[in-house]
């Protein structure tokens, strides 16, 4: 990028000291060229991502969910989710033939989770960080409220590289936690993959997120499919199809605790 931005300063300087009509051609050849002020071009796209984000009160969801762990094993279950932005984030998960296995409930500060299922049965109570333990990735509450949402997580605006292609336009990101090597769809600049990479060299943590079947409600283009792969010492995959969906309208978060459920 600066290698690039001194030759343009260079040919600009040329150019003033050049008769009238050089100077005008030259300065087209710089203008029209659309990449010739990186950083401007860079900064236009990720302002452009920045304007992409969705913005809520609510949110709810019915989703279709497939989670693998590192043992191998596959599972298939539905979940219902409510968010009231900033604020809750709750969902119920339900077993073969609509039977409730988990009910959770996260704040900015807390998870609790309500298990109906075999030897977790019984209330959990935790800080937020219990979510970086599940997960193996540093996720708080904007971070998981972002990613069911489908805004981009980690994409810091330190962008230390940029490519176009028929295919979209990718950026690289560089923050305190993660590199996070972004691709928008080329059409409107909506996220299509992003595969994130530990900043620390002495760690191998990813976390890979692919979003496809986007729709248009309203003025939100929102992503019905997603595929999570997050990686260290052990790998989790998870798949989520959005059923339904809306935004902005009165939920409720019931969260009846079973008088019989002990803290675990």
């Amino acid at each position: 990028m600066l290698a690039f931005g001194c030759r343009s300063a260079k040919k600009i300087q040329k150019a003033i000291n050049t008769p009238r009509k050089d100077t005008v051609q030259m300065v087209a050849a710089v203008t029209t060229d659309p990449h010739a002020d990186s950083v401007k071009f860079i900064n236009e796209i990720f302002n452009r991502v920045e304007k992409n984000k969705i913005n809520f009160k609510t949110f709810s969801a019915k989703m279709k969910v497939n989670y693998e762990g590192s043992d191998g094993k596959s599972y298939d279950f539905t979940a219902f989710l409510h968010m009231q932005k900033d604020s809750i984030i709750w969902i119920r998960v339900e077993a073969i033939l609509g039977v409730e296995a988990f009910r959770i409930l996260i704040t900015p500060d807390s998870v609790k989770m309500i298990s109906k299922f075999g030897k977790t049965k019984g209330l959990i109570l935790r800080s937020v960080s219990y979510l970086q333990e599940a997960g193996g990735v540093p996720f708080d509450f904007k971070t998981i409220q972002d990613l069911l949402i489908g805004n981009p997580i980690y994409l810091d605006s330190n962008i230390v590289f940029y490519k176009t292609e028929d295919a979209g336009i990718s950026l690289l990101s560089v923050g305190d936690l993660f590199k996070n090597y972004i691709t928008l769809n080329k059409n409107d600049y909506t996220t299509k993959h992003a595969k994130l990479d530990d900043a620390d060299v002495m760690r191998a943590r990813t976390c890979d997120i692919t979003y496809q079947d986007y729709e248009q409600r309203d003025s939100i283009r929102f992503s019905t499919y997603r595929k999570i792969s997050i990686a260290e010492k052990s790998k989790l995959d998870i798949e989520i199809s959005f059923k339904q969906y809306n935004f902005n309208e009165a939920l409720s978060f019931p969260f009846p605790i079973p008088k019989n459920y002990k803290r675990k």
